[in-house]
């Protein structure tokens, strides 16, 4: 553990590895989280952009494997184990998605896997990639993305400007307009509150897509680093550390696949619905 009081600590494993604009005018990693902060909106978290680039590349990297080496005749274990994932997210996607497009499956399956492995990196001792960071110099270092509101909500705006995209393409910008100014009440005089309650229902999909992802796993973070404090309070509380971090592991690995799921299955409802033409 780091050295230093448990409410340094936390802060510590809290604070992303920050590059920007210092107050000085110069550029460089920020020091302090105050230093972070005066940044401003156009910092970038180098360990989160690095971390989800990273797991990105081996999802790709893993996935493509497989499909070149894929053999009917005597497949071998993990590549059953891909179809296996094809199969669920093909399944999930028929079954919530109603519209036609050739993007959603490959999408819902990017979507699943890499957020499913960025939020396995939370069951990575908390000290351990820290320490060899600290070792290299590298002062701060979170390793679970997902922990980022800036990825999720990314993230979540992304999927937003898909849904943008799908209903102008389904419904023609007309029919766009007309579903956020005659719906859900078909008056003229209703357009103004109309407008304001589909703008309202369609910018909170993104923000509730990126908000519920970062809080679940912002929260699982939290609880493995307070339990990380209990292995500097001897050896009793020690291995009551231990048995605590493992039994919260053994159920975090649910809480990082559902989150994965959910994120993957409220993308393809929202597109569905976006390519619904009423």
């Amino acid at each position: 553990m780091a050295a230093g009081t448990p409410t340094e600590y936390i802060r510590h494993h809290l604070q992303n590895l920050t590059y920007g604009q210092k107050t000085d005018g110069s550029w460089g990693f920020a020091s302090s989280a105050q230093e972070a902060a005066d940044m401003g909106f156009w910092a970038i978290h180098v360990d989160s952009m690095f971390w989800s680039i990273t797991l990105g590349m081996l999802f790709l990297f893993l996935f493509r494997k497989v499909a070149k080496a894929a053999n009917s005749d005597v497949p071998t274990g993990f590549q059953n184990f891909i179809e296996m994932i094809f199969e669920f997210i093909e399944d999930t996607v028929k079954s919530s998605f109603h519209g036609r497009s050739a993007l959603i499956a490959p999408l819902s399956l990017t979507i699943f896997v890499w957020v499913f492995l960025m939020n396995l990196m939370d069951l990575v001792p908390v000290d351990w990639i820290p320490y060899v960071s600290s070792i290299a110099g590298i002062e701060y270092m979170k390793v679970v993305p997902t922990t980022d509101p800036n990825v999720t909500i990314g993230m979540g705006f992304t999927i937003f400007f898909l849904i943008i995209f799908y209903s102008i393409k389904i419904k023609g910008f007309g029919g766009f307009t007309k579903e956020l100014t005659l719906h859900p009440f078909n008056h003229p005089a209703m357009i103004p509150v109309n407008f304001m309650l589909e703008t309202i229902n369609l910018v909170a999909k993104p923000v509730s897509l990126g908000l519920r992802l970062f809080g679940n796993m912002y929260a699982g973070e939290m609880i493995f680093i307070l339990i990380a404090l209990l292995f500097s309070a001897g050896w009793v509380m020690g291995a009551l550390g231990g048995v605590l971090q493992l039994g919260w592991a053994i159920f975090h690995i649910l809480v990082i696949t559902l989150q994965a799921y959910i994120f993957m299955v409220l993308t393809v409802v929202y597109l569905s619905q976006a390519c619904e033409d009423h």
